[in-house]
């Protein structure tokens, strides 16, 4: 049936010229007017509204009506003892990390920042900041509320001409700060930021808020010892959205030529080179165009991964589609009529490959992370359109003027004159069929146990180059300062806790964090005391007891009240006595979750403990850097799902289509020791189970799965014969083994082209995408024959009748 519904495509030409022109007319919409293509959607959007709104029959209720309720007396609402609001206050924040300039003295030069030099270049740094027009504030080390009891604000560095006495004197009060060192200045004094508000309305360009910045401050500045450099969320997102942008033509261009040059090798027929390379470009141009119309174009992995793992795909089926053409031709055959056999009896394969590929990327439907989920959709979007364009391609190219030279360099193929020399291998694997087989078996289940070590992470900024103003300015910080992004415990009493205890309660969770050295610089109002004349209590080693003692306790009391003395800013950023509320907040690296793992673990520990022991308080870790950690899990539980629910399908798939339950079972072993070798190897290597890992999984699985196909619907098809199971086996591995070698070399080629890139994630993925596809080439190759020998049936004249 199958064979017929093909062969009647393969004799539609005019059928496929009209999809040739629509598809790339619709996609070339797509990508040359992609404004048009909004402005469509839009406009069919509001007409279905419109629509929509005109059948609602629901009476509007007018201003006037709403004005006539009655307001609701909060006095009768039965809610007592509620404690007044907090006056409106804004507070003293160090935790934007919107964009960072950061100064730092060159490793070359000596000395600090802390000196009338280099403290004048920093200020002069910071005028030259606030002049630009797209700057709307600057704040810095001279920005910190003064410390003193009278609550004036003053100002930390010495004024232009200050003299050397008094910028020692200004070192000393400066590096006992709390909110100066770890905030804006490094504990040696050598590395200061400066935190950066951005008025959007007066920027233009991308160098506007990366390069302008730091050339205004270097040049400002005028001290060769500083170097200056911008970096934070804004640059960095703005490097890895530019790097993907930048990338993609790159890499599809390298990709490309590599493919073209590997496979002019291969097939030593231009004619051939020419049709097969039509085919997967075309599939992604179209798919390029199609993704604008489902706004899925600006996802992280389309610019990169897709384009190149779309012509992967597409690519496997042409050469398989273009070897057997060229074997029809060279029998004697007409160029159209060996392409409505190729297609007759390739077509069926293709198909599944496609299907099952798209099976592979709708499962990361199931994944937590949007970005993922994106990237399924467009991969399922892409293996469609590059199918389409292979069944169309081909059968036209056949009927072309370059068909009647496709079988020109058949003789000469590279692949097809070595692939004599490897046919004996055949022979040794069906003799020692048992052996090979209980080696795949072992194998597979030996890569699994490797790869269940796998533990996930996840990166706050993923994907960056190695390379970069930006990220190694947030190395930089990473070092010099404890870490880019902030994380924070807050203490929460009930209303009746008095204020010692609060502070008390706030010593003992900073001992907590105090004693973990991958956490940066805590900040409560524990230190802002510590800080302030007096002598200082050791809060942190008293029992609550102790605490309460009438001695400690007016200690405490009379520590307490100096908070008064402080700038509401300054105070009520890390507490607000009216709801008894309490802030300690931290710096983090961007190193990864999983170094902080045993970290979060410990303090979540320590804080039950507080918790049980008193239970009047409520102690939570937050931030985005916990969330991430507390939901780390969720990568591996997507990748399971994704990975089971693809594997089961394609296995369900082909049971269905064979028409054999013992090929589906036979086809697992393949199909997932590819997979268990690569989760192996990372595992070795020490790296962790990312979201890029996430999807190149559900990608390899998608491209090990077709070389099986095409190896199990050739069996299917020599089953016919009659003959015994292991001349069976011999003729298929005869029939697509050098297909299958020739399609590894060029997809291996292809995916190499990733492994040279910047951005870690991209190289990761090509990795990853090599191994798989080697692994993939060896156990069809060996234990696919072996397993078939060993517990496939006798071949029937009719496939119906097998079990």
């Amino acid at each position: 049936m199958t064979e017929r519904i093909f062969r009647w495509w393969a004799d539609r030409w005019l059928l496929q010229c009209l999809v040739l022109v629509g598809f790339s007319f619709v996609a070339g919409a797509g990508v040359i007017a992609p404004e048009k293509v909004h402005q469509l959607k839009d406009d069919l959007r509001r007409a279905v509204i419109e629509a929509w709104d005109s059948e609602d029959d629901e009476p509007e209720i007018s201003d006037a009506a709403v004005k006539d309720q009655p307001v609701a007396d909060s006095s009768d609402s039965g809610e007592q003892d509620v404690p007044p609001s907090p006056p409106r206050v804004e507070v003293f924040r160090v935790d934007n990390a919107g964009l960072v300039v950061v100064a730092n003295i060159r490793d070359t030069a000596d000395g600090d920042l802390l000196n009338q030099q280099r403290g004048n270049a920093l200020r002069s740094a910071v005028e030259a900041l606030e002049s630009l027009p797209q700057v709307y504030s600057v704040q810095w080390l001279n920005d910190i509320p003064d410390f003193n009891l009278f609550g004036l604000s003053g100002s930390l560095l010495p004024g232009p001409n200050a003299s050397p006495r008094q910028w020692d004197s200004a070192r000393t009060k400066i590096l006992d700060n709390p909110l100066a060192v770890g905030q804006f200045l490094s504990s040696d004094a050598r590395t200061a930021i400066m935190l950066l508000t951005i008025d959007w309305f007066d920027v233009f360009e991308d160098s506007d808020v990366t390069d302008a910045l730091r050339i205004a401050a270097t040049e400002a500045a005028g001290d060769d010892d500083i170097e200056f450099r911008v970096t934070g969320e804004i640059p960095l997102n703005l490097m890895i959205a530019n790097s993907y942008e930048e990338d993609s033509t790159k890499y599809q261009i390298v990709g490309y030529a590599i493919m073209m040059i590997t496979a002019l090798v291969l097939f030593r027929g231009p004619a051939a080179v020419i049709i097969v390379a039509i085919a997967p470009a075309l599939g992604v141009f179209w798919t390029m165009g199609l993704l604008r119309y489902f706004d899925l174009q600006d996802n992280p992995f389309t610019a990169v991964i897709v384009p190149v793992l779309i012509s992967l795909v597409g690519l496997t089926d042409s050469v398989h589609l273009m070897v057997e053409v060229r074997n029809q031709r060279a029998s004697g055959l007409s160029a159209v009529e060996a392409g409505r056999r190729a297609v007759a009896r390739v077509g069926l394969a293709c198909l599944l490959t496609s299907v099952t590929t798209a099976v592979a990327f709708a499962s990361l439907q199931t994944a937590h992370h949007e970005v993922v989920r994106e990237f399924g959709w467009c991969c399922v979007i892409g293996v469609a359109a590059t199918f389409i364009s292979v069944l169309t391609v081909i059968p036209l190219g056949c009927r072309s003027p370059l068909g009647r030279r496709l079988h020109v360099g058949l003789e000469k193929s590279l692949i097809h004159r070595q692939f004599s020399r490897i046919e004996p291998l055949i022979d040794w694997i069906l003799r020692y069929r048992t052996a090979w087989s209980i080696a795949a078996i072992a194998s597979t289940a030996a890569c699994i146990i490797a790869a269940s070590r796998l533990t996930p992470d996840e990166k706050r900024f993923t994907g960056l180059s190695d390379v970069g103003e930006a990220p190694e300015a947030l190395r930089h910080i990473d070092e010099a300062m404890g870490g880019l992004e902030f994380a924070r415990i807050s203490i929460v009493g009930d209303l009746d806790v008095p204020e010692h205890r609060m502070l008390w309660m706030v010593s003992k969770v900073g001992k907590i964090l105090n004693d973990e050295p991958l956490i940066g610089h805590p900040m409560g109002m524990h230190r802002l005391i510590d800080a302030l004349p007096g002598e200082r209590l050791n809060l942190s080693g008293l029992s609550r007891d102790q605490a309460d003692r009438p001695e400690i306790r007016e200690s405490i009391r009379s520590r307490l009240g100096l908070l008064d003395l402080m700038p509401a800013s300054l105070k009520r950023a890390y507490y607000v006595p009216e709801s008894r509320s309490a802030t300690i907040q931290f710096r983090l690296k961007d190193i990864g979750i999983a170094a902080y793992a045993e970290t979060f673990q410990r303090i979540e520990q320590q804080l039950d403990q507080l918790r049980e022991s008193n239970p009047d308080f409520d102690l939570r870790l937050r931030g985005g850097a916990f969330w991430r950690w507390e939901n780390l899990y969720q990568i591996v539980i997507d990748l399971t799902k994704s990975l089971t629910l693809a594997g089961g399908i394609i296995a369900i798939i082909l049971m269905f289509v064979y028409r054999s339950i013992r090929l589906g079972l036979i086809s697992i072993i393949p199909n997932v020791f590819p997979l268990a070798v690569t989760a192996a190897m990372l595992s070795v290597l020490g790296l962790h189970l990312e979201m890029v890992t996430v999807c190149a999984f559900t990608v390899c699985m998608g491209i090990a799965v077709d070389d099986t196909i095409h190896f199990l619907t050739r069996y299917r098809e020599e089953q016919r014969t009659e003959q015994s199971v292991e001349e069976v086996t011999r003729l298929a591995f005869g029939g697509v083994g050098s297909a299958l070698l020739m399609t590894t070399v060029v997809l291996v080629a292809g995916m190499a082209s990733a492994i040279t890139g910047d951005a870690r994630d991209v190289r990761l993925f090509g990795a990853m995408g090599c191994v798989t596809l080697i692994t993939a080439l060896v156990a069809d190759m060996t234990f696919l024959p072996a397993l078939l020998a060993t517990f496939g049936s006798q071949p029937k004249t009719d496939p119906k009748s097998e079990s």
